[in-house]
């Protein structure tokens, strides 16, 4: 069920470019702030004077993955076209993939959804690698596959041959480069995320030094996102992830001292609940997160949400329901929209804090 049902976010809303190409530096995008169902309007550079000493952030370091990879259907050399987005590497090696159906002749570019499978179909992909497609990731699903790959170094694969994930609202590819975060860390095995955690995307050097000088906390840890379903809005399948030690005892010791604790992304939010117990302590934690958050379950550990804008029936908006409330997540849409905001991973954000954390002065 959708949490908007009444909100339509026109197409040219959509961020068609990155924020650098459209002003003046990646930062140079808008700062929509709830605090419960108050709405104020900020440049993101105003970041620093919404946030208190003593409040941390949690920014996820997963380096985005090159994940779209070009291939033919089948042992023909004139099989269909298709584009294989590699979403998650399996425990037993194989790859979780979506088959989309490219809408150039020569691979690239944006895709079209296309039904997934059969059991046994073959993908040859560039340099004699092919793939060969299992069983659904989910029982009765159709969009994402198992799939056993015959080169080992698939990361390798993807460097060599694969491009980001790119869809249709947006004008025209862009580099990798423009697909990751000033958080982002090469992973030891070279794993990642299929598509970028682009909360993180508008905060520069600048911006976070400022941050550091104004006694803003940083706690890393590490989700590695799937490949998200841009068209039915589906939950996110299991991912991978770690919270660190040192995060877990910062972000207990910022609780305990009366800061806040602000998730930098959705990911960064299921990350950290994930290693969070009932008593709302966090302990470090690594391995997959199969976690939906909910306004029923609601959050233990995080006080607020810096994010990008959703559409309106995406499963995302429930994790931000349960963060701020219904009628302030729908009153700060309802200000996005009047305000001509940008949605998707180049546009705008939105910094979510419920109104049981802001000091009154009549207290």
């Amino acid at each position: 069920m959708s949490v908007l049902p009444a909100l339509r976010v026109p197409e040219e809303l959509s961020a068609r470019v990155p924020a650098e190409q459209r002003g003046s530096g990646r930062d140079d995008v808008r700062l929509l702030v709830s605090r419960g169902t108050s709405v104020t309007h900020h440049a993101f550079r105003e970041l620093p004077g919404q946030l208190r000493a003593g409040d941390v952030l949690v920014v996820n370091t997963s380096a985005t993955l090159p994940a779209a990879v070009s291939g033919r259907l089948g042992p023909d050399p004139g099989g269909e076209r298709v584009v294989a987005h590699f979403s998650t590497r399996g425990d037993d090696g194989r790859w979780a993939v979506e088959l989309r159906t490219p809408r150039r002749d020569d691979g690239a570019g944006t895709t079209l959804p296309r039904g997934g499978g059969p059991a046994g179909a073959v993908v040859r992909l560039p340099g004699g690698v092919h793939l060969v497609l299992d069983e659904p990731l989910a029982p009765g699903g159709s969009r994402l596959w198992w799939a056993r790959v015959s080169h080992a170094d698939v990361p390798g694969l993807l460097r060599r041959h694969g491009r980001p994930i790119r869809y249709g609202y947006t004008e025209r590819d862009q580099p990798l480069s423009a697909y990751q975060t000033v958080f982002a860390r090469p992973s030891p095995d070279g794993a990642g995320s299929a598509e970028m955690p682009s909360a993180g995307r508008p905060f520069t050097a600048r911006l976070v030094a400022e941050l550091r000088s104004r006694g803003v906390r940083f706690a890393p840890l590490t989700l590695h996102t799937g490949v998200a379903s841009a068209e039915a809005h589906e939950p996110p399948y299991p991912e991978r992830f770690e919270v660190p030690r040192s995060t877990a005892l910062l972000v207990n010791a910022v609780a305990a001292g009366g800061g806040r604790v602000i998730a930098v992304g959705t990911t960064a939010v299921r990350a950290l609940e994930s290693a969070t117990g009932p008593d709302g302590v966090v302990r470090a934690a690594s391995g997959w997160t199969d976690l939906v958050i909910t306004p029923r379950r609601g959050v233990r550990a995080v006080d607020g949400l810096l994010t990008g804008l959703h559409e309106p029936e995406a499963s995302h908006l429930l994790m931000l329901a349960a963060i701020a409330g219904r009628a302030a997540l729908t009153r700060g849409y309802e200000e996005a929209l009047r305000g001509l905001y940008l949605w998707h991973e180049f546009g705008d954000v939105h910094l979510i804090i419920p109104a049981e954390t802001v000091h009154s002065s009549h207290c």
